[in-house]
């Protein structure tokens, strides 16, 4: 099973689940969304499974940054066009497993996830 882990490298998020990862002996693939961006295919297809108020990550400061009338009446298509406009906006890391896909980062949900038994 191949493991893609999306996100951006100097997140401490990104760092706490890539060593978590690591520490667990799971190989993946790493896809930094700011450089290389996420196919809007890709990312309405999170939004399919997870929905768009988690992917969307509406804690981080380029999402703050942004007049009030573009953060107000969000839906998916809206949201969808802010993340892919720009990529820090999506919740990190996202992780695709097979047919498991999480979105964030926590010891516990990855344990559950039966990754650390790769």
């Amino acid at each position: 099973m191949t493991v893609e882990l999306y996100g951006i490298p100097n997140c401490d998020t990104m760092k706490k689940a890539r060593s978590w990862l690591g520490e667990h002996g799971v190989a993946y693939v790493f896809h930094d969304y700011k450089k290389e961006g996420v196919a809007e295919d890709r990312l309405r297809r999170w939004i399919g499974i997870a929905g768009w108020e988690v992917v969307l990550n509406r804690s981080g400061t380029t999402f703050r940054k942004l007049p009030e009338s573009e953060r107000t009446d969000l839906d998916a298509d809206r949201a969808v066009a802010l993340m892919l406009a720009q990529p820090s906006m999506i919740k990190r890391p996202v992780l695709e497993a097979g047919e498991t896909l999480l979105v964030g980062f926590t010891p516990e949900r990855y344990d559950a996830a039966g990754l650390g038994h790769a």
